[in-house]
């Protein structure tokens, strides 16, 4: 296309005038309803999630396989290669400095469920040199899969646990797929999210959703009605390695 000087230069002026004015387009966008999120959309000041697995029952899967179905989670039989988001682990594993010798055989007997803590003071969040993974104001830590590099130092820093790497392509092993979330690639890791996509449309976490027994509870900690609060103050309740002083937001009623 043949383009005169002076059209090139006007061109120019037009967009730099383009980029001074869109802090403006960004501000009116945001008072715009079309630009807002759902109304139904559920919101906290601090997300939390209460485990009681005095309600679990040993032989049921169904929050693990709502969770895994919902985020596409590959199914890897390989232990060096598997990819969890919430998962079960045995109780000296889960909580390492709560168990001794004399603990409750039913308790110590018996697998936990574990996933991220979404923790107030999270580790994974402070090494990544990407900021990939960041916390929200309503406490969420997320993962952003395109900003991940695979360094795996959010990894390392996590002391639970809760993530996972994609050492070859998942998609191959997605056995149901959800079209409704995005698949990840070879080289990225991935965890759990809270089910940010699911809140955002007014619905709880797939977990809570598919669990019957009343196992999970989700809601706001900072919110004295909430079912949370209400569980944590009616009785005794742990969270995993209290002691690393990430103060993760996975409480256990035991």
């Amino acid at each position: 296309m043949d383009i005169s000087r002076r059209k090139f230069i006007k061109l120019g002026g037009a967009c730099t005038l383009g980029l001074g004015i869109m802090p403006l387009v960004s501000a009116v966008a945001g008072n715009n309803p079309r630009f807002l999120s759902d109304p139904k959309a559920l919101g906290a000041n601090k997300w939390a999630m209460v485990i009681d697995m005095s309600k679990c029952k040993d032989d049921c899967n169904d929050c693990i396989s709502a969770c895994h179905y919902s985020h596409n989670v590959p199914k890897i039989d390989n232990a060096k290669e598997e990819v969890k988001w919430l998962w079960t682990e045995p109780y000296k594993n889960a909580f390492p400095y709560q168990s001794h010798e004399y603990v409750n055989k039913a308790t110590k007997n018996r697998d936990f469920l574990v996933l991220c803590n979404h923790c107030e003071n999270p580790s994974c969040v402070r090494v990544c040199p990407t900021k990939a993974t960041f916390k929200r104001k309503d406490g969420i830590v997320m993962m952003d899969y395109h900003r991940c590099i695979g360094c795996r130092y959010c990894m390392a820093a996590c002391p639970y646990g809760a993530r996972s790497f994609n050492f070859k392509d998942p998609r191959p092993y997605i056995e149901e797929l959800n079209k409704k979330y995005p698949t990840r690639s070879k080289g990225v890791v991935e965890k759990c999210n809270f089910c940010d996509e699911r809140l955002a449309v007014g619905l709880l976490p797939a977990c809570v959703e598919a669990c019957k027994e009343g196992v999970l509870v989700f809601g706001d900690l900072e919110d004295p009605s909430s079912e949370v609060r209400k569980q944590l103050e009616a009785g005794y309740n742990i969270t995993r390695k209290t002691k690393l002083g990430t103060k993760p937001k996975v409480y256990y009623i035991v």
